[in-house]
């Protein structure tokens, strides 16, 4: 697959930043906002609901390459034919509330039916942090095999941290953390460490092996697009701090 230039550059040194809007966050306004932060801010990517009505829109705002997520492979198709750049399974978070769970069987049948939708396009998936890190070393593992080009971990929103502060912070981050450091050392395709994430502990998810990071409601739920960019340019900062002489 073809990555693109500004997304494939940003994987190789380690300082990727996808700005998530929201799986179901259909609001042309809100999103719009979202975008518009991220691409000021310094984002490498956006991550946005694969709604062509949408992807249509926010193509006609931003350069930065757009990513849309679903569960639903069949959405893709016409979000790739509105100005999709990359497609991504996942974005699970959204659905534990409502007691929908995602095992790695299904993950799997989900990434081989995309992949005989849209052979060419770039493709992530998310590992459920509902596995045992095993088993999710070896769905990631899997994963690549069926084509997936980017693997994204979670588990900061099922997390509620016990103290208070930085302490907290990294409690919050803990799970997807953890998943960062043992998949990346099991594939060779980039990892990017989402879900929980802050200023404290981006950088440890890039010490932990991930090549990118990605951060959704620290900025898609602030009321305002100067927030917003203020959020995102803390969190450019922070993926600055890990040093440039261990990136690849």
């Amino acid at each position: 697959m073809t990555m693109h230039p500004r997304l494939a550059r940003a994987f190789a040194e380690k300082n990727a930043l996808k700005v998530i809007s929201g799986l179901n966050n259909f609001d042309i306004d809100n999103v719009a906002a979202v975008v518009k932060a991220a691409e000021a801010g310094g984002a490498t990517f956006v991550d946005i609901a694969a709604k062509p009505e949408l992807v249509c829109a926010i193509r006609k705002l931003t350069s930065l390459p757009i990513c849309v997520s679903a569960v639903e492979p069949e959405l893709f198709v016409a979000a790739r034919e509105n100005g999709a750049d990359l497609i991504e399974i996942g974005n699970f978070d959204s659905f534990y509330a409502q007691g929908r769970r995602f095992e790695a069987p299904e993950v799997l049948a989900l990434t081989q039916a995309t992949r005989s939708l849209l052979p060419e396009i770039v493709l992530s998936v998310t590992v459920p942090h509902i596995l045992s890190l095993d088993e999710q070393v070896q769905l990631a593992e899997a994963l690549v095999a069926a084509g997936a080009d980017i693997i994204q971990t979670e588990g900061g929103t099922s997390i509620n941290p016990v103290n208070p502060g930085v302490r907290g912070l990294i409690e919050k981050a803990a799970a997807t953390l953890a998943a960062a450091h043992s998949i990346s050392k099991a594939v060779d395709v980039p990892v990017l460490c989402a879900s929980g994430l802050s200023n404290v502990t981006i950088p440890m998810a890039i010490a932990s092996g991930a090549s990118g990071v990605g951060v959704g409601s620290a900025i898609n739920q602030l009321d305002s697009e100067v927030a917003m960019l203020a959020q995102v340019r803390s969190l450019v900062e922070a993926l600055a701090q890990y040093p440039a002489r261990v990136r690849v």
